[in-house]
């Protein structure tokens, strides 16, 4: 299948916004609805410009065709219009802005002040600068659409069966030894068939990546020598970005990111990107001008009073204006583009409740996910959302309607505090196994996106070596990223070649992996968690682009291990459906009468009651699974049957003796996973009291 990105014009006469290549010439078309003037000017490789007014305007849409240019031209717009940023207009010929629907982007940002609309050397952002910003900011690229998919499929992985696994394009293969070196940190290098391999081999299902829509490191951040390592600072929206290409930055990065999709593809992984249209690079009042800003700043921001300050809900600076129609239509044009065009299979939101916010409150049936949900494109992939915001009322987990999933920081905290905190008992920890019910009753199990680290955070290996951040490379005095990690270090702060307390490390973060491989509802893991990587206590990486955030590939002794550990939970939970349930538990009885779909123990051996579900010390809990109760049908409509298993954890330092529950729930128990290693993998029979060491999962099939 080869496409061509051709959009169809409007009966209006209005042609798609951007820069739409034809065979014979461009018609670039710019959304500028209080410009005065607007012109797209073309620059040579020498850097000369030649300037050409757009002469058409259909319903704010200024648009012209210009003959003979074709792929791989650079091009920007300036526009002309009023400066007034008192009543929110920033208009300034002088700066050359790149298109908002350009598909490649090229070039670097200078540290240079003619970057600003307004004079910073006076630090007054309502006096212009007049200086040309063109010789100092990336400029937008001319794009041929055309690619030949071949017979590309997307692989269509339900939710029950999803594993996600977060990376970053860059850091996943710059160390990588079976990557070559011209190909490493970009989207070739994380293509080759050794990388595509080892994902597979691993288990997960889904490759979630950071951002890869075009993006640029904020001044202040150069200015410590660091960047914008994790991409959360938009530019490009359409663009992927250049910074990732192997190939060239002149359209060579569109054609390389379609070849990795294409790859993971063909290997039966999807590709979820992890997208930022809550805000954009430009920061606020007293950042640079690039593009929206000198397009239509009232139109494209969430405006303070009258105008000359910035909306902050999402701690950058600014926020995007969803409430204008025109806006909305970007961001679908957007989603919509990277679907068809570029073939990707979902988006997880970042700050996804500032994107349902009308005026000041989160509106779940506003006009952003109102316009998604109807969407016939966007509607089918899949969504996942970062439920929360810096505004009023701004975290939101357990709110989105379907069919989005949801980021669940509550299964994240409950699961750290049960193995490395003081917990209230295993109550909530109960209701996380399960699938987190009371969050996402209305919903499916699989609207919890289940996880333990991710970027943004400490990794599982530093989360029991470190009880405190060290962020002294982040330049900001530790001042930066969470102080709550609920995190330990069993008696020495970070690295140590004291075995027991490495071996220890190492099997707390078996057990924090096995909780979220065993839970209901849909595992994500941090890329690097499996090999034990650490971000040496660092707990904000998102400027270090060095070996902090990189993955280190070489043999990291017992940490090297738990690759092993994840394989097998996620083989136990590909073969088996009663851990990838599509209904919650009922807690009813069979037809029997004798039996429930899920069962809770005590270490006694009995089901759990009132008084030891309120036991603040409990630190013990069995979780019985029906296999034949699944509530999951095969294609043909009939009821799949599975084994059914009994789940120990014990978070005690002490080992604890369990008794393994009788009939009705089952004769006979077979040891088949067990996080230390120590408890003999043979049958026992019911009533049998076993002994569980200290900090253990174990899993055990009932025959």
């Amino acid at each position: 299948m080869t496409t061509t990105g051709a959009t169809l014009w409007r009966p209006d006469g209005c042609p798609p916004r951007g820069a739409t290549y034809d065979g014979t010439g461009v018609t670039f078309a710019l959304w500028a609805p209080l410009a005065e003037r607007v012109e797209v000017c073309l620059l040579d490789p020498d850097g000369q410009e030649r300037r050409v007014p757009l002469t058409e305007q259909t319903f704010g849409t200024w648009h012209t065709r210009v003959a003979g240019v074709g792929p791989g031209q650079r091009y920007g717009f300036r526009v002309h219009g009023p400066w007034d940023p008192h009543t929110g207009h920033r208009f300034n010929p002088a700066k050359l802005l790149v298109d908002p629907y350009a598909r490649a982007i090229t070039g670097d940002l200078v540290d240079h002040s003619a970057i600003f609309g307004h004079q910073v050397e006076t630090g007054d952002d309502t006096v212009r600068d007049d200086r040309d910003s063109a010789p100092y900011v990336p400029t937008s690229v001319v794009v041929d659409p055309t690619f030949d998919w071949g017979d590309d499929r997307p692989p269509r992985v339900p939710w029950s069966d999803t594993v996600l696994y977060e990376l970053h394009v860059r850091g996943y293969t710059m160390l990588h030894p079976d990557v070559p070196p011209e190909l490493r940190g970009t989207y070739a290098g994380l293509a080759q068939p050794a990388v595509v391999n080892q994902l597979v081999d691993l288990g997960v299902t889904s490759i979630e990546l950071l951002p890869v829509h075009h993006f640029v490191s904020e001044p202040l951040l150069r200015g410590r020598g660091l960047v914008n390592y994790w991409g959360y600072n938009t530019l490009g929206f359409f663009a992927p970005h250049a910074g990732y290409s192997a190939s060239g930055t002149l359209g060579q990065q569109v054609t390389e990111f379609k070849q990795m999709v294409r790859a993971f593809h063909d290997a039966g992984l999807e590709v979820i990107l992890d997208v930022v249209y809550n805000h954009t690079c430009e920061q606020d009042e007293r950042g640079p001008t690039l593009s929206f800003r000198g397009i239509h700043n009232v139109g494209y921001y969430r405006l303070e009073g009258s105008g000359r300050h910035y909306r902050d809900l999402s701690g950058t600076g600014n926020t995007l204006n969803l409430r204008n129609p025109d806006v909305v239509r970007l961001v679908l044009d957007s989603l919509r583009y990277w679907v068809e065009e570029m073939h990707v299979d979902g988006f997880r939101f970042d700050l996804a409740a500032a994107l349902a916010r009308t005026d000041d409150e989160v509106d779940m049936a506003g006009p952003f996910l109102t316009a998604i949900g109807q969407d016939p494109v966007l509607s089918r992939v899949k969504l996942i959302a970062e439920p929360w915001d810096l505004g009023v009322d701004g975290y939101q987990v357990g709110a989105f309607p379907p069919p989005w999933s949801e980021w669940n920081d509550r299964f994240r905290d409950t699961v750290r505090e049960f193995w490395l905190g003081s917990p209230d008992g295993v109550r909530d920890l109960a209701s996380r196994l399960s699938g987190s019910s009371d969050l996402y009753r209305r919903r499916r199990p699989f609207a919890s996106i289940n996880y333990v680290t991710s970027h943004d955070g400490f990794t599982a290996r530093d989360l029991v070596s470190y009880e405190r951040k060290h962020n002294e490379a982040n330049g900001e005095d530790n001042r930066d990223g969470p102080h709550d990690n609920r995190s330990t270090n069993y008696g020495v702060e970070g690295e140590t070649d004291d075995s027991a307390i490495v071996d220890l490390r190492v099997r707390q973060v078996r057990n924090l992996l096995a909780t979220l491989l065993l839970s209901t509802g849909v595992p994500m893991l941090l890329a690097g968690d499996e090999r034990g990587r650490t971000q040496r206590g660092n707990n904000n990486a998102y400027c270090q682009d060095n070996p902090i955030s990189w993955v280190d590939w070489s043999d990291q002794g017992p940490w090297s291990e738990l690759r092993s550990t994840v394989a097998t939970l996620l083989r136990i939970r590909r073969e088996h459906p009663v851990f990838r349930r599509t209904h919650f538990f009922t807690g009813r009885l069979d037809e029997s009468g004798r039996r429930r779909d899920v069962g809770w123990f005590g270490p006694w051996g009995g089901e759990m009651d009132e008084a030891a579900w309120h036991d603040p010390n409990a630190r013990t809990l069995g979780m019985f699974l029906a296999g034949e109760r699944v509530a999951r049908q095969s294609e043909d409509g009939h009821p799949i049957h599975d084994d059914s298993f009994l789940l120990w954890l014990h978070a005690g330092a002490e080992s604890v003796k369990v008794t393994l529950p009788g009939p009705p729930w089952a004769l006979e128990y077979s040891v088949i996973f067990d996080t230390s290693a120590s408890v003999p993998p043979r049958r026992y029979a019911a009533g049998t009291e076993l002994e569980l060491p200290g900090r253990c999962v174990v899993l055990l099939r009932a025959d």
